[in-house]
């Protein structure tokens, strides 16, 4: 008879060069990429598609519905399996959200080192995106799997929106108000956590704000006041806040003082815990943000978050009902972070 303990199954982010929305291009790599991407001319049906640098492609399909389209997926960014595959879930969701639309259906996208990782673990994972799946009332309606070296799971997500409520990234006007849904620091909080120094604690808050569906997007569609929407991801605040400056072609300020952040993040970067995206992140775009600290407070606002929380530009009369289609979805964090201005595109930090 064998006594011997079956080996562990391997740490999830061991696998992995990067985690979340950290394995992101970085944007000006990205940009580089795409600056010759083909003019072939777009449909009058495709509202939002690669000219923007908005959340999910638009298509049209009659006076009262347009098709959403999106895809994202990536790495571990956690070593718990189902864990895992509801955080993918619900980041690949939030950009339905994001253009102010309902998700209607989900395709999976598969990649798993099979003879290394046990089926067990990759079951967990196709588990916990369906359970965020089920949450959002969206059946996992097919999929595609390959055999990688490194987990890869995501989805392809499609949703449904009226063609003159969905909310593009551009659409931001001087005056307009800023609210950001979910606090900062998921990228911190995951470094913590691959050398394992992050708290029980800390891990519980990180699990709740990524696994948290960006649900009030679809409230956000009703108020012609929302100018510009979109969600913070691996170019960190400051990545996706230029982006609405540069679409609509006006500049932002920022209070770092209102800013919302996980508790214990700070002590986190003091300890060094940041991510390698943080540094290429304010390397792409750091010449268009006036920020007198170049230590803990740029390491927050370049943080690549996973799941990450809406940011919203509304005129400063929506500004409270805004809030509350935030609260009412259970986003007690969320709150305004600044305004924007005229000027050229780029992010004024104050204190």
């Amino acid at each position: 008879m064998n006594d011997a303990t079956p080996p562990a199954a391997p740490r999830l982010t061991s696998f992995s060069h990067g985690g979340g929305c950290g394995c992101k291009i970085s944007p000006g790599v990205l940009s580089d990429i795409l600056r010759n991407a083909s003019g072939f001319p777009a449909p009058a049906q495709l509202l939002v598609g690669i000219e923007s640098a908005d959340d999910a492609a638009v298509w049209q399909l009659d006076d009262e519905r347009a098709l959403v389209a999106t895809t994202d997926f990536f790495m571990p960014i956690v070593d718990d399996p189902f864990d895992f595959g509801r955080i993918a879930a619900v980041n690949a969701l939030s950009d339905v959200y994001a253009m102010g639309a309902r998700p209607i259906m989900a395709l999976a996208l598969v990649a798993m080192p099979i003879e290394r990782l046990p089926l067990e673990s990759i079951r967990a994972i196709l588990a916990g995106g369906e359970s965020v799946c089920a949450a959002a009332g969206i059946p996992v309606a097919g999929g595609h799997t390959i055999d990688s070296v490194e987990p890869i799971y995501g989805l392809v997500a499609l949703g449904l929106g009226h063609p003159g409520r969905i909310k593009r990234n551009d659409g931001a006007r001087p005056g307009d108000r800023l609210v950001l849904g979910k606090p900062l620091g998921v990228g911190i909080m995951s470094a913590a956590l691959r050398k394992e120094q992050l708290p029980p604690e800390g891990y519980a808050a990180m699990i709740a704000t990524t696994t948290r569906l960006n649900t009030p997007g679809m409230a956000l569609s009703e108020l012609e006041d929302v100018h510009a929407l979109t969600d913070v991801t691996g170019f960190g605040l400051l990545g996706h806040l230029l982006e609405m400056c540069r679409g609509a072609r006006v500049a932002a300020r920022l209070s770092m003082a209102a800013v919302p952040r996980m508790a214990g993040v700070e002590a986190l970067i003091a300890r060094g815990f940041v991510t390698g995206a943080s540094a290429r992140n304010w390397a792409a775009y750091g010449d268009a943000v006036r920020l007198s600290d170049d230590g803990a407070q740029r390491a927050l606002l370049t943080d690549p978050q996973t799941s990450g929380g809406l940011l919203v530009a509304c005129a400063p009369e929506a500004l409270e009902a805004v809030l509350e289609a935030f609260r009412r979805d259970g986003f007690a964090e969320a709150c305004e972070i600044g305004e924007m201005v005229s000027g050229e595109p780029g992010v004024e930090v104050q204190a």
